[in-house]
């Protein structure tokens, strides 16, 4: 089955806009050496990711609905990059996010994922009352009044939205992201949580604004699966890539909506289409 899976996936690139694959040379660096890495922030008070406390998160009205811009854009995606820590997809410029209770427009620059050993083993950065998901896909923003080095150095410079990936007990998903490019996989924009923390990753600058979705993108054990069994830290003969996440960091104030009203959900079809390209690409 999984074969059969691999084949479809790499088919589906045919249609699909050519992205080129860079394997870097990074390896993977222990956490507890962060704060000697980067003695700045990697030792901070306001670190990523944290476990969100549901009954703790208080109300907060000036929390509206997220406007993605161009996200059913197939041409935004550019390139797909193994850093030896991730998987991480650039977008080219275009691609924006406004509403959502921020200061501004920021400007889409990457996503990348987060995952554990398998959809059994889960690998989620932030938590919800203890639990966590087997993967998690965060979209990089930067204000789009800042470059990125005074983005690096703004409380709100960054905007990151987190959004958990869980099994959908069903292979007919895959078949549809595969085929569809239509698709409307939905997540919806009015339901999150906020926070103000920092980059999981050295330099671990604390410099975003994390918006954590409530709805969970649904995907195929399968799917899940194939990143711990495929993607390796750099190239084929090196360790598979598993348990890519950081620790729980000291809890942080969470606010959330003051509203149970909600808006249709936001179609993510652009960031479900290279979940694929990804796993095609492995």
């Amino acid at each position: 089955l999984l074969l059969k899976m691999k084949i479809l996936l790499s088919t589906a690139l045919v249609a699909c806009t050519l992205i080129s694959c860079i394997y870097c040379a990074d390896v993977t660096i222990d956490e507890t050496k962060w704060p000697e890495l980067a003695p700045k922030y990697c030792n901070g008070s306001r670190q990523s990711p944290i476990n969100i406390k549901t009954s703790a998160a208080k109300a907060d009205s000036t929390l509206t609905e997220f406007t993605f811009t161009k996200y059913n854009d197939k041409s935004l995606l550019k390139e797909i990059v193994n850093t030896g820590k991730t998987i991480q997809v650039y977008f080219n410029s275009g691609a924006k996010i406004s509403g959502g209770g921020l200061p501004e427009e920021y400007e889409s620059l990457q996503f990348h994922l987060h995952w554990g050993n398998g959809s059994s083993v889960p690998g989620s950065e932030h938590t919800v009352d203890g639990k966590r998901y087997p993967m998690e896909l965060h979209i990089v923003n930067k204000k789009s009044s800042l470059n990125l080095t005074e983005a690096l150095k703004d409380p709100k410079g960054l905007a990151a939205l987190g959004f958990f990936i869980e099994v959908r007990f069903s292979l007919c998903i895959l078949f549809y992201i595969l085929f569809n490019s239509l698709l409307r996989i939905c997540v919806d924009r009015t339901k999150y949580y906020r926070y103000l923390g920092s980059l999981t990753t050295p330099a671990c600058n604390e410099a975003v604004v994390w918006t954590v979705f409530k709805e969970s993108i649904k995907v195929s054990k399968e799917l899940i699966d194939l990143f711990s069994t495929m993607v390796h830290v750099n190239g084929s003969s090196s360790p598979l890539m598993t348990n890519v996440y950081r620790s729980i960091q000291v809890d942080q104030p969470v606010t959330t909506q003051s509203s149970s009203s909600s808006v249709p959900s936001a179609s993510i079809a652009l960031v479900i289409m290279a979940l694929s390209l990804v796993v095609g690409k492995i």
